[in-house]
């Protein structure tokens, strides 16, 4: 068996926007072509407390079996220790060939991911950006968001402080999230919440806002009992009608369906889902994919899909 080749965070970190943009792309087209493999997460609960999520995928193209785990262990008197590792299997032989320590590539995923978002749904001559949120994740968003539209404003509101020398750009920190949303038309949601952070419901027509997944029990940044007064959009049906925190619970209390989805982007790029009507603000939900992680890490690499 070969040895796969390792290679460490600070390496992934430093991965070029443009070139983790094009192999997420190129997933989820092979993915919409029916060549790529997405089955959904798998939770598997610890019985003291935590769990482990699984993703995996197969892009045969590249001739990778990808696997990602990501354990999630609550500490007592202290933050959740939360890591996450990425293998690739080759096709082929049935060795492995990579092993990544995933946290900042989980970072480039999701970004890149919330953006391809942006790029399908948001109009060409989007100007202003809003960033709910300050860690690495809203770091990331604004480096990735910078790459498809020529944002002339961005503003970025988090409860802690916000380190403005943090983020690629200049940005506006803004007071409270209303504020920093207000007349925008890209808001990107990146927070660990469980529990809404903006009326999405009060934003103009034709507002797109992304939101992402973390390990809180049921992870939401919006009322779920929003999605029917809304364009929804999410990165793959099935593995968000079954992980998507807001999507389950407006399923369980409001009658949400994934007939209320109107597009993911498998649908999007290869043309089978409809564009925004324009009519109502845009939601797209991500949860994270195996197929993400494996375009990512095939770039760590120096392979594409």
């Amino acid at each position: 068996m070969s040895t796969p080749k390792v290679v460490p965070g600070d390496a992934v970190a430093k991965l070029d926007e443009r070139s983790v943009l094009a192999a997420v792309r190129s997933a989820f087209t092979e993915l919409g072509s029916g060549r790529a493999v997405q089955p959904v997460q798998i939770v598997t609960p610890f019985p003291d407390g935590g769990d482990v999520i699984v993703y995996q995928a197969v892009l045969p193209e590249a001739g990778v079996y990808a696997l990602k785990m990501s354990p999630y262990l609550p500490r007592s008197g202290g933050p959740a220790t939360v890591t996450a590792w990425t293998m690739l299997v080759s096709l082929e032989t049935g060795d492995p060939v990579l092993l990544i320590d995933a946290k900042a590539l989980t970072a480039h995923r999701t970004a890149a991911t919330s953006v391809l978002a942006v790029d399908l749904l948001a109009p060409s001559d989007a100007k202003r950006l809003a960033v709910i949120g300050a860690g690495p994740l809203a770091q990331a968003h604004v480096r990735y968001a910078r790459q498809v539209r020529a944002f002339e404003q961005v503003s970025v509101y988090a409860p802690g402080a916000v380190d403005p020398a943090a983020f690629t750009g200049e940005i506006t920190v803004s007071d409270t999230a209303a504020s920093a949303v207000a007349d925008a038309d890209v808001v990107m949601l990146c927070t660990s919440a469980a529990q809404p952070v903006i009326d999405i419901v009060g934003l103009p027509p034709a507002t797109v806002v992304t939101s992402i997944s973390t390990n809180a029990p049921r992870a939401h940044e919006i009322d779920p009992a929003a999605l029917s007064a809304l364009d929804v959009y999410c990165d793959y049906r099935p593995a968000a009608m079954a992980a998507a925190g807001d999507f389950v619970i407006a399923a369980d209390e409001h009658g949400f369906s994934v007939d209320g989805v109107r597009g993911d982007l498998p649908g999007l790029l290869d043309g089978r889902d409809d564009p925004p009507s324009r009519s109502r603000p845009v939601f797209f939900r991500s949860v994270g994919l195996g197929i993400e992680d494996a375009a990512v890490a095939l770039v760590a690499l120096g392979r594409t899909s």
